[in-house]
């Protein structure tokens, strides 16, 4: 037997080997080890003819499921091998084979998964500067192909983004991926074999020829480690890009719509909110459709017309939401019978799900709306599969198909007249029982059964002088009592075993003929169970905009955006309505950047995350959060809200913030949203203020999307002077007995100023803290104010309003500090021209410093993106820093 083991386990090496021995799967060797470890059972020993004895665990088979929930749980593999022939029939060693391979992508079920979410597996292939992509839940059949741009960090956020915890590649790209997938937490699987063309046609027809191949192997995948049929499984559905508004990890993390940056938690969230579906398919329809929203004008105001026609029936959206309630997950149903999984009590709650759709098409059709009359008109009401299945499968079927009662009688007539015989059996057993009482007047005489010896009667041995013996045939001594069987007792044992013998197993037989004439269904069960999770989706969405007081957004072609006292929804809820400060965010053709000033706590990101929210809700079909909204159909949100460093990574905060403002600026559209709260913070001062400018510059001139810039740095706020764009904005807070109130108000202008040490105070800092942060804020300020240069233990700061002023751009380290003896005061206008003469002022420029100056001035800083002058800054100090 542990040669067989050990055979067996050669080929998953890679996973944990579930070996099947009579009622328990056993585990053994390192195996043991670690599930030991893992599961927190019991590590034991077995000898196995080796010096020591070999370690084992492990864990009965009627409750294997959840330790295997748990190890998948955690990120392994574990093969179940079963034992596949009858053990009273087989010579020798029981034959086992490996009957399924459950990894982290194809957990099928298990208390532990969640009904409202997909279980995604993906394979991707590197196809030049971007990967084919292509993910699947196989539980459900869904299946889509796409694009990913970018590197392979890139690759991962979206594997992240979409809850995918296994991605199937090649043996080459294993290797380049293996660090970064243990960062994000993703396992990695090699196949390196794909399914035939012919095989996998029908999967790839609606995907463009480049997507194949990932598509393949993903089904190889698939196909090698579940070993069942792969009917359920859907045409992968290509994505284009350009058909969606594309949303990246960052900022659906920024935007909290699916997770809460405060943990894992959903509550605060705009997933949190929305959710108001009923079935567990509605809420995974709800998740797709956050994942990524419309991008296609046509296709969202469909969406908006039955939104508006389930809001203006109040009484159609209940009688729909209470018919809901009754409908099972239909698309995972389907996936069981695919699978050859499904039991008597799966296919009656099929049964009770269909039962609902006459009702629903009937709310539908007599509806007011044209929509909802379509919506119900293409609704497969799927009568003979109901009626199949009323006919074959009892109301309360058990859960084990093995337990009888799953048929229901008048299905079939052989089956009918077995259970007769088993029924009537058992009665006349009853009647003999009553009869030998009568007879021998042993009032305690029972008629019984075991497996072992089969039906005998029982008389206790203070009763035996009164049975007549002649007649009784011993069968067993207990020690209180004798066991005895009649002629007629085995007589009727034969036809009782046998009829119940029988009738289970044709009763098992007859169910799996049900099972495989249901995968003539499937097809018709996934289009059913898509309706109904988009008829739930709908209903949400009317329900919350009723109970919230949103209103219908309207788009137009332009780029404009008019949102008239915008609310944050989630902040909204999370407070209260009445102590919630509504918003406008008026941007026109013109005027389509906003520089927004304020205190912290004033609310600028939460003004800055409504409009994104906003806008995604719009597009994604749901009525939002504000008394009027005139939106741009927009291809792209990025975002750069909130500082946190990368430590898994080994990023700094600094770092983190100027990749996600890259992966903006670099992708970004002049149809994009770009959201930036206080960029540069994480650096120094003057740094900081000049990355800010360059980008918003940048921002302006080369992309010219729709933009909201938050900043601390008031000296900005002049820049609406230069660029023709932008508009400044302030979030108003006054002072009230030396404390200060935040009205939460966005009003135009810039603020007049930052209030950072009453923020502090209402942080409840000592008060010598705040006193002394006083005293030295009115010796900068009056410092700021006298003259050009502020001595600093004998080193000197030029203002770099002097210097920012005129737009001149020079080298940080040759004017930020200087020998106070080399100090001379320069006129602005003086500064239009920076030459090596005027460097010299502050010092002499030494014959190593040439190239630098040479490299300084052959930049074209109109074609210089912030990343890239971040790092000239960088190489040019490495230079000077070797002298």
């Amino acid at each position: 037997m542990m040669q067989q083991y050990l055979s067996i386990k050669q080929d998953y090496k890679d996973a944990f080997l579930f070996f099947r021995l009579g009622d328990f799967y056993e585990l053994f060797f390192e195996d043991a080890t670690k599930a030991s470890q893992l599961l927190e059972i019991t590590l034991t020993g077995k000898d196995a003819g080796a010096a020591e004895r070999i370690p084992m665990c492990g864990v009965p088979h009627h409750s294997v499921q959840g330790y295997i929930e748990t190890l998948v749980g955690r990120g392994y593999k574990v093969a179940i091998c079963e034992q596949t022939e009858d053990p009273r029939q087989a010579k020798g060693v029981v034959r086992r084979e490996v009957v399924q391979v459950v990894t982290p992508g194809t957990l099928m079920e298990g208390k532990g998964m969640d009904g409202k979410t997909n279980l995604f597996i993906a394979a991707a292939e590197k196809i030049g500067a971007r990967f084919s992509f292509c993910y699947l839940d196989i539980s459900t059949g869904e299946a889509t192909a796409t694009y990913v741009d970018g590197t392979n960090d890139d690759l991962m956020q979206q594997l992240q983004s979409l809850g995918i915890r296994e991605l199937v590649v090649s043996d080459a790209m294993f290797d380049e991926l293996q660090a970064l997938a243990d960062v994000y937490s993703i396992v990695l699987s090699i196949e390196d074999e794909a399914m035939s063309v012919e095989d996998t046609a029908m999967y790839t027809m609606h995907a463009p020829e480049e997507l194949h191949h990932a598509i393949r192997i993903v089904l190889h995948y698939i196909e090698r480690t579940q070993m069942r049929s792969l009917a359920h499984i859907q045409a992968f559905d290509y994505k284009e890009v350009e058909q969606f508004l594309m949303i990246d990890t960052h900022s659906k993390r920024n935007l909290e719509m699916i997770q809460s940056l405060r943990g894992g938690d959903q509550k605060g969230t705009l997933l949190w909110l929305l959710d108001e579906t009923v079935t567990a398919m509605g809420g995974r329809r709800l998740k797709q459709w956050l994942h990524q929203p419309l991008a296609n004008q046509q296709a969202i105001e469909r969406r908006l017309g039955i939104v508006t026609a389930l809001l203006e029936d109040y009484f159609l959206r209940v009688e729909l939401q209470e018919l809901f309630k009754n409908v099972y997950d239909l698309e995972r149903l389907a996936g069981k019978v695919s699978f050859g999984s499904i039991g008597g009590r799966d296919l009656a709650q099929l049964r009770e799900s269909l039962r609902q759709l006459p009702a629903i098409q009937q709310q539908l059709t007599e509806a007011k709306s044209t929509e909802l009359n379509e919506l119900g008109q293409a609704l497969d009401l799927c009568s003979d599969i109901e009626q199949f299945l009323s006919h074959a499968i009892t109301d309360q079927p058990p859960i084990s198909i093995k337990e009888g009662d799953v048929i229901r009688e008048g299905y079939n007539a052989k089956l009918d007249e077995l259970r007769d015989a088993s029924r009537n059996g058992k009665n006349w057993i009853a009647q003999l029982e009553k009869r030998e009482r009568e007879q021998t007047g042993i009032k305690n005489l029972k008629i019984g059964y075991n497996r072992v010896f089969g039906y005998y009667i029982e008389i206790t041995k203070s009763n035996i002088h009164l049975a007549d013996l002649t007649r009784y045939e011993r069968k067993q001594t207990l020690t209180n009592a004798e066991r005895y069987i009649t002629e007629e007792l085995k007589e009727k044992e034969a036809l009782i075993l046998n009829a119940e013998e029988e009738s289970s197993v044709l009763e098992y037989k007859l169910f799996t003929e049900i099972r495989e004439e249901m995968k003539q269904y499937i097809t018709r069960l996934q289009k059913i169970a898509q309706q109904i999770s988009e008829l739930d989706v709908y209903t949400a969405f009317a329900t919350v905009s009723e109970k919230y007081h949103f209103i219908q957004p309207i788009f137009h072609e332009k780029r404009g955006m008019k949102i008239i006292n915008g609310r944050h929804p989630v902040v909204e809820k999370m407070l209260n309505k009445s102590t919630y400060v509504p918003n406008d965010c008026i941007l026109s053709e013109d005027e389509n950047m906003m520089l927004i000033t304020g205190p912290n706590m004033s609310g600028k990101s939460t003004y800055m995350r409504q409009v994104a929210l906003i806008t995604v809700m719009a597009q994604m079909g749901c009525y939002v959060p504000a008394d009027e909204a005139i939106l741009p159909i927009t291809d792209q949100i990025f975002t750069r809200i909130g500082a946190a460093d990368d430590l898994a990574g080994g990023q700094s905060t600094f770092m983190v913030e100027m990749l996600e403002s890259q992966h903006a600026i670099t992708n970004a559209t002049a149809n994009s949203l770009l959201l930036f709260d206080e960029i540069g913070r994480g650096t120094s001062t003057y740094d900081g203020m000049s990355l800010a400018q360059a980008m918003m510059e940048y921002i302006h001139d080369h992309i010219g999307a729709n933009t909201l810039f938050s900043t601390h740095y008031h000296e900005l706020t002049t820049l609406e002077d230069e660029l023709s764009h932008l508009r400044n904005v302030h979030v108003a807070a006054t002072e009230q007995e030396g404390r200060v109130v935040f009205l939460h108000k966005v009003k135009e202008g810039p603020a007049d100023k930052s209030y950072g040490i009453h923020v502090a105070k209402l942080a409840d800092l000592p008060d010598e803290i705040i006193s002394r942060a006083h005293v030295l804020l009115q010796q900068f300020e009056s410092q700021s104010e006298e003259g050009t240069v502020k001595i600093v233990e004998k080193r000197v700061e030029v203002p770099v309003e002097k210097i920012v002023e005129k737009r001149i751009e020079v080298p940080v380290e040759k004017i930020v500090e200087v020998p106070i003896e080399k100090v001379i005061e320069v006129p602005v206008e003086q500064a239009n021209n920076v030459s090596e003469a005027q460097l010299s002022l502050f010092g002499t420029v030494e014959e190593d410093d040439a190239e630098v100056l040479e490299q300084l001035r052959s930049v074209n800083i109109s074609c210089t993106t912030p990343m890239d002058a971040l790092q000239l800054v960088y190489k040019l100090q490495q230079q000077l820093a070797k002298k």
